[in-house]
């Protein structure tokens, strides 16, 4: 025999023994040639009587080779006794390694896989690891393990103190990690798989006995959610081994279906999604990945058809969606960092591309099969949602229809794989727009706060107003019904945006996203009517434009920009910053407050770039005179026509200034070769550079309340301009009378009564400013929202009171309730209503 037995293929040297059982004496010549193998007190030539019995060798660390006998029933533990017979080493000194893993006292040889010839490694239990504790301790694990899962129902156990289990053992071996050193740390866990504990626990878990497989349950669980939090984080990278190792064992033992399967994935899908996945620095590689995005995309498939054919509409689970977009994220990421591929890649792949070496060719020809065959199937599922809408949009039919929940999701997958390949982009994208009805209703319905939907701004054709508006509002916490938290407010009218200014400016900006409490001092109205006329009323004051903070477009009065000269008050970015948490609240609260912000100031804070096109609004003249710039005659323009250089003059504090719109701008005449150049630097000039500072106060301020900068940008880039004048200003249509009588009710009173005939003969006469103000006094609402009565937070109400007939009418705004007696005549009616419709009374003249 060679004097190497781990260099010989031991599978041709099985074949030669089961050919050779009737010649041992072979056998012990070959033996004979190595000198280094030492013979033991048994005789190959008992193989020939007892077939159950089996020879194999023992690699000690000295080279030298020991020669066992044993049945196949023998347990690894009598190994150990013969091997200090032989040896001399002590029994809890050593350890057996066979196939890289460590044999159990408990197992037998056959349980282990140790056939003829097979060759064990025999090292020093302690002296050979630097965690002795650790290796104590797991192969305590792994014998309690074994003990248990021979014994159905248990004996008394006697391995372990009755008060430590499985589950408090890992815990402690866990808590033995140390938290500084990476390698030392890796040892650590190494032992955990070297020791077989993976394989004993998943065993565990197939126990016949429920007992056993809730232990095993309860630990593994434990286990994998102790290391993400447990372990250091600059070693997690060596957890996502032992938990794919998880995986593998009970994707074969128990099936995908399997809980604690889905438990192990999810975590291991946690893992990987922030962890590099890149094969030649050692860590798992996309060929480790890829067998679980197979796994989910025919998962998800099969439940959207489902979706489709059934019933009840069932649709894909939330957990195999995550587990899908967690594993597609260092597939996606691999893919475009393989230098063979420039994506987008066009499929189907060139012969030259599929030959190169590790450039995953099955794998990217496999994930475009996934976008095209999951887009055709929720293509399908969309059709279905156009072809139940009018049964969707029904309460009852709310909870038939949960299975949809996961769609967006699913979309947001598709698109980020779609940007891997050729047209793929195009394709999504054409499928959205077809089904824009059917993507809007999931929208508006499962759309949740939290969530990223940025990737729908990509295309912001495939939505609506009502889905981008609930977009933007998901990025705005949710208003609480609760009052203990709210931020309190006692604000004096006469002083009103000096006080405003104290409480919102310099507040946290945390309680202010807990909600608001406001009073009026000496008035007793409280609630949210009494804060929806103070969100009006504060508005009004800060873009009046005596206060210099904002200008007011000369065409559209109710659109503001920032003031470019506004640093007349040395608060101002101040104020801007109070501005922008104002503004943030209103929307927050929505509430309409009659103002708009004008496109370029909107443009900007989504972080857009400014044309000339867009500033035709804010500034008519300049606009003008641009456009002439562009359109005049080459020839004209060379000749000097214009008499213009690269300079900017504006008026600062009653001071004209002159200012160079690029370096030596004084000296560089507009021609028609530059004048392009020129009116982008004078439009950049004017409504970027020269108020910068005020639209990022104004940003922060409005982003304090989000909590995030990112979500600021987030919400003004879900909208389209147009779209946050309705949310701010409104509804721009004529007050409906038939809509409000549709909207309103009576306690009291009847329909049919004459004073409500009167009553509403009255405001059918009105003007629509004086709508507008019975609107205000009736429930704090000057300006509709873009639906009308019907997009208003309650019903209206009408209420009858025995108070005498010279009382004025009252409102209870908070709860939108308007309050007066049974005037006896038409005229009465109208006088009434004719005196609480006028500018001064209409307002705050509401109780709570």
């Amino acid at each position: 025999m060679s004097s190497s037995l781990s260099k010989r293929k031991f599978d041709d040297y099985d074949d030669d023994f089961a050919a050779n059982l009737n010649r041992p004496t072979r056998i012990s010549t070959r033996m004979r040639k190595d000198q280094n193998t030492l013979p033991s007190s048994s005789s190959p030539r008992s193989t020939l009587s007892d077939p159950t019995r089996i020879q194999f060798f023992v690699r000690m660390l000295s080279n030298r080779t020991l020669v066992l006998m044993a049945r196949s029933s023998d347990t690894i533990h009598s190994i150990h006794e013969k091997l200090q017979s032989s040896t001399g080493m002590p029994i809890m000194e050593q350890r057996l390694i066979y196939r890289g893993k460590q044999l159990q006292w408990e197992q037998t040889l056959h349980e282990c896989g140790v056939e003829n010839d097979a060759e064990l490694h025999l090292v020093g239990r302690m002296r050979s690891t630097g965690h002795p504790q650790a290796w104590q301790l797991i192969n305590e694990v792994v014998s309690v393990i074994f003990y248990l899962y021979k014994n159905n129902p248990p004996a008394p156990l006697t391995v372990i103190p009755a008060p430590r289990t499985v589950k408090t053992m890992l815990i402690d071996f866990l808590a033995m990690i140390p938290r500084t050193d990476a390698d030392q740390a890796y040892e650590h866990l190494k032992i955990f798989t070297t020791s077989s504990a993976p394989q004993a626990l998943v065993m565990l878990y197939m126990s016949s006995y429920q007992a056993n497989r809730d232990a095993a349950d309860d630990a593994i669980r434990q286990f994998v959610s102790s290391s993400k939090t447990v372990v250091p984080k600059h070693t997690h990278d060596k957890c996502v081994h032992i938990f794919l190792e998880f995986c593998d064992l009970l994707r074969k033992a128990a099936g995908t279906n399997d809980p604690l399967y889905g438990f192990c994935r999810t975590s291991l899908g946690t893992m990987v999604e922030c962890t590099e996945v890149w094969e030649r620095k050692g860590l798992l590689g996309l060929h480790d990945i890829f067998p679980f995005v197979r796994e989910l995309a025919a998962k998800l498939a099969h439940d959207l058809v489902l979706s489709t054919e059934s019933t009840s509409f069932v649709g894909p689970s939330l957990s195999d969606v995550r587990d899908f977009s967690a594993f597609l994220v260092p597939v996606r990421n691999e893919i475009k960092g393989n230098v063979a591929f420039s994506v987008p890649i066009e499929v189907p792949l060139s012969e030259e591309l599929s030959s190169l070496p590790l450039c995953y060719a099955e794998e990217i020809t496999y994930l475009y099969g996934v976008f095209d065959n999951l887009l055709n199937k929720l293509d399908k599922c969309l059709a279905k949602i156009e072809e139940h809408m009018d049964l969707v949009m029904k309460q009852d039919g709310e909870t038939l229809f949960f299975g949809w929940c996961q769609y967006l999701a699913i979309f947001k997958e598709l698109n980020n794989i779609s940007k891997l390949y050729i047209g793929c982009k195009e394709m999504f994208w054409e499928t959205m727009k077809r089904r824009k009805s059917a993507l809007c209703y999931l929208i508006v319905r499962y759309a949740k706060r939290g969530d990223d939907y940025k990737w729908i701004t990509e295309c912001k054709e495939v939505t609506n107003f009502e889905a981008r508006r609930h977009l933007a509002m998901m990025t705005l916490p949710e208003v609480k019904d609760e009052y203990e938290d709210v931020h309190e407010m006692l604000i004096d009218r006469s002083n009103l945006l000096a006080e405003s200014f104290m409480y919102i400016a310099r507040t946290d900006s945390e309680a202010l996203r807990a909600g608001l409490f406001m009073e009026f001092k000496n008035e007793e109205a409280t609630g949210p009517g009494v804060l929806r006329e103070w969100f009006f009323l504060v508005c009004q004051a800060i873009f009046n434009p005596q206060n210099a903070l904002f200008v007011a477009c000369p065409n559209d009065r109710r659109r503001f920009f920032p003031n470019p000269v506004s640093k007349v008050d040395p608060l101002h970015l101040e104020y801007f910053n109070f501005a922008g948490r104002v503004i943030a609240l209103a929307v927050m609260h929505k509430v309409q407050i009659g103002i708009v912000l004008d496109r370029v100031f909107v443009l900007q804070l989504a972080g857009h770039s400014i044309s000339l096109e867009d500033i035709r609004d804010a500034d008519p003249y300049l606009y003008n005179s641009c456009k002439q710039i562009l359109e005049m005659d080459p020839e004209a323009v060379n000749q000097d026509a214009l008499g213009l250089t690269f300079v900017h003059e504006i008026e600062e504090l009653g001071t004209r200034k002159v200012v160079e719109l690029c370096a030596g701008g004084k000296n560089m005449v507009v021609n028609s070769t530059n004048r392009k150049w020129y009116v982008d630097s004078l439009v950049q000039h004017r409504f970027v550079k020269a108020v910068g500072e005020q639209v990022n106060h104004f940003a922060q301020g409005f982003a304090d309340i989000m909590s995030s900068n990112r979500l600021q940008r987030s919400f003004f880039q879900f909208l389209d301009p147009e779209d946050l004048d309705c949310m701010l200003h409104g509804s721009e249509s004529a007050i409906s009378v038939d809509d409000w009588k549709a909207h309103t009710e009576y306690h009291g009173y009847k329909e049919t009564d004459s004073q409500i005939s009167w009553f509403w003969k009255t405001v059918e006469c009105m003007s629509t400013e004086q709508k507008k103000v019975l609107l205000f006094f009736w429930t704090s609402i000057k300006y509709l929202p873009i639906e009308g009565f019907g997009g208003l937070a309650s019903r209206l109400y009408i209420y009858k009171t025995s108070e005498s007939f010279d009382r004025l009418p009252s409102s209870h705004t908070c709860f939108h309730r308007l309050c007066f007696p049974a005037y006896p005549s038409l005229s009465v009616m109208s006088d009434r209503l004719n005196i609480i419709t006028q500018e001064h009374i209409g307002c705050s003249f509401g109780t709570w």
